[in-house]
């Protein structure tokens, strides 16, 4: 969310930037807020010269009684009266005013960073730059999940009885390879100074909208009936809740973390689930890390965590690379976000395991955390990114450490956490 009183100074900017991102729509907010900010101030005026002025007038009755001038007295109260019911028309029209403001303000978008590449949707992000070769064997991989069944590593059929499409059981050495990349990847966070953290896995609704648009909410975040609590979509958004309504000493930043959960998502918009696949579900689990920091230090933050997931899917050799993503990509709280994807060489492309988010002081802002340094207060600047989500990696995973024989090869970081195992093969 924007500080208003930019908004109001730089209208232009902002319906600019709106305009970079492909919302035209949105463009009439802009004036919207800024006439309702007018009238608010204007309200608040009156009510503020109502509230001065009644100390005044009470001195002035007690005056008038002294003097015995009761008539002129009565006529007096006879105006706190009016005031006072006037003061509470208008402390009822600041409040209703002000949640038109706070509405239409969690709407705009905000500024983008200058070198974010314009563009409309996904297809005109940019490539950064490739990590390893992405090479293409000379036998056929199959479907990742005919990989996983011939392992004996997954039942779908199972899954779609007990809870639909969307969902898996993973099985035996593919349920602990999925496990082992989870803890290597806790454990590779750990190693680079993150703490570590296991998060409420639902989070109220002050905190949802702290964290994310109402667009992506409405896309992802699944309600619990007559409680007000929503599932994680994400853990990064019970993170950064974590400081919601705090003040933190400038001398303790950054904060830098990495977590476990469970995800659940709707995937609302996804054209329905693939029944075969693993690629979008709505149940996973994930390792991420955030990082609340100083603005300042927020782009340096921003290359450390996307480097991060490129160093830990090379050090499993996995080739990837770096998209940024353009203007019309970007959820509305996001200044700047770029996408690790991983090689498939079953489809001979690349497609997304990752993706790391600088949000400025957006969700800060929303959800008031606040730093206090030398300077005074200011807002912090929050930072997320995804270490590793099976099972979507295990599908990069394993096309590309799959021999020609069907077994699987471990690398040598993940098997101590396969039991010393060097490959998976079929019963």
């Amino acid at each position: 969310m924007l500080d208003l009183k930019f908004v109001r100074e730089n209208p232009e900017i902002v319906k600019q930037n709106i305009r970079n991102k492909f919302q035209e729509e949105k463009l009439p907010l802009v004036d919207e807020v800024i006439e309702l900010d007018a009238k608010r101030r204007k309200t608040q005026q009156e009510a503020d010269n109502l509230r001065a002025s009644r100390k005044k007038i009470s001195k002035q009755i007690g005056a008038l009684m002294a003097q015995g001038k009761k008539e002129e007295a009565e006529e007096v109260k006879q105006q706190v009266t009016r005031n006072a019911e006037r003061l509470a028309e208008l402390e009822a029209l600041e409040t209703e005013i002000g949640e038109k403001v706070t509405a239409i303000m969690m709407r705009i978008p905000n500024i983008i960073d200058p070198s974010v590449p314009i563009g409309k949707d996904d297809s005109e992000n940019v490539e950064i730059q490739r990590y390893g070769e992405p090479l293409v064997p000379d036998f056929e991989i199959p479907y990742h999940t005919d990989i996983m069944e011939k392992l004996n590593g997954i039942d779908l059929e199972s899954a779609r009885k007990v809870a639909g499409n969307g969902f898996y059981y993973l099985m035996g050495d593919i349920a602990r390879l999925h496990s082992a990349v989870i803890a290597y990847a806790r454990d590779f966070m750990i190693d680079r100074g993150f703490t570590y953290c296991v998060p409420p896995f639902m989070i109220r609704s002050n905190v949802v909208t702290g964290v994310m648009s109402f667009a992506e909410m409405d896309a992802m975040m699944y309600k619990i009936e007559g409680e007000d609590l929503y599932l994680i979509g994400t853990s990064e958004h019970s993170m950064i809740g974590k400081f919601i309504d705090t003040v933190l000493q400038e001398d303790t930043l950054p904060r830098t973390m990495t977590s476990y959960s469970p995800c659940f998502r709707k995937e609302k918009g996804a054209h329905g689930i693939e029944e075969r696949g693993v690629y979008r579900i709505h149940q996973f689990e994930k390792q991420e890390m955030i990082v609340v920091c100083k603005p300042e230090e927020s782009p340096m933050w921003f290359d450390k965590l996307w480097q991060n997931t490129v160093d830990l899917f090379r050090s499993m050799d996995i080739p990837v690379r770096t998209l940024e993503c353009c203007s019309g990509d970007l959820a509305d709280l996001k200044v700047k976000s770029i996408d690790v994807e991983a090689w498939s060489p079953r489809q001979q492309k690349y497609f997304e395991v990752g993706s790391c988010s600088n949000l400025g002081d957006a969700q800060a802002r929303r959800l008031k955390i606040r730093v206090v340094g030398e300077g005074g207060k200011y807002f912090a600047h929050t930072l997320n990114n995804t270490v590793v989500a099976p099972p979507r990696m295990l599908i990069a995973f394993l096309e590309n450490n799959l021999n020609e024989d069907g077994s699987v090869r471990i690398p040598e970081v993940l098997r101590p956490y396969m039991g010393g195992k060097s490959v998976i093969v079929a019963d």
